[in-house]
């Protein structure tokens, strides 16, 4: 038997390291406004932030960014599957609902929503990290209350990592927020990145 070539080795270790099985996965931002970076300049939204704490970390993964303006639940389900083919994503994190409660939708319909979105995302062979969000007090308590724990009951569910609150921490803080009062500044953003990563990193392998 011939003793193995070493230059044909070292280009087979370095066929593999560089295939697509090797080359990092991607994980799928799919929100509206407050990942879209609404009143922002494109670095500065907090998707882009978290790609870069992942590449510091030099975790094997990319962050793709599919958050529109004004996107309701409806709007992100009729997106997805699309957006699924296209990324190949290991890891799909589901920002959406706001613009739902802000038009007063009903909580049922958003919740079927966000469980076909969650169907179709592991269907497709990707972790799911759900995002929660929660509306003003003026909406009255019984929707407030119907809105915030839907997140909660579709984690509890689907046995899947929910942030309770995109805001966590600074949701009472006027200056943190743009003039409209609902979008985050600049500043406000590594925050949310602090907030995400606390669920986030247990899904990265």
């Amino acid at each position: 038997m011939k003793p193995a070539n070493p230059l044909r080795t070292l280009f087979l270790a370095v066929l593999l390291i560089c295939s697509p099985a090797w080359a990092g996965s991607k994980i799928l931002v799919w929100g509206d406004s407050l990942s879209a970076g609404y009143g922002l300049r494109p670095q500065e939204a907090w998707p882009v932030l978290l790609g870069q704490k992942i590449s510091t970390a030099r975790l094997p993964y990319e962050v793709v960014n599919g958050s529109i303006s004004g996107e309701t639940t409806a709007g992100g389900l009729s997106r997805l599957p699309a957006a699924l083919q296209a990324h190949k994503p290991s890891i799909v994190l589901i920002e959406l609902g706001a613009n739902d409660g802000l038009r007063g939708l009903p909580v049922k319909a958003m919740s079927a929503n966000l469980q076909s979105m969650i169907d179709a995302s592991r269907q497709a062979g990707a972790k799911v990290l759900l995002i929660g969000m929660r509306m003003p007090p003026n909406y009255g308590p019984a929707y407030t209350s119907a809105f915030e724990g839907a997140f909660r009951d579709l984690a509890k569910a689907n046995r899947t990592r929910l942030v309770p609150f995109l805001m966590q921490g600074f949701a009472d803080r006027p200056d943190h927020f743009q003039q409209d009062g609902i979008h985050p500044v600049a500043t406000a953003q590594p925050l949310i990145v602090d907030t995400v990563w606390q669920e986030l990193r247990p899904l990265l392998r």
